[in-house]
């Protein structure tokens, strides 16, 4: 799935992504760390990995998307 970078703390390594329709979902430095990224800028096209619906969807991966 795709979404945006919405923000970023990189003491944390956590943040949130926004999906196409708005919706923020957060995701926390074991999902930051499993996508081997160093840094990530609000704005970036990331693609995600979650587990879970709704309510109790979570990001288990975030990495850049790459075309």
């Amino acid at each position: 799935m795709q979404a945006t970078a919405y923000t970023y703390d990189p003491e944390s390594r956590s943040g949130q992504v926004l999906l196409d329709d708005g919706t923020p979902v957060p995701f926390d430095a074991a999902a930051f760390d499993a996508g081997g990224l160093r840094l990530l800028r609000p704005g970036q096209r990331v693609r995600i990995e979650t587990d879970g619906a709704g309510t109790d969807r979570r990001i288990t991966l975030v990495t850049l998307q790459t075309f």
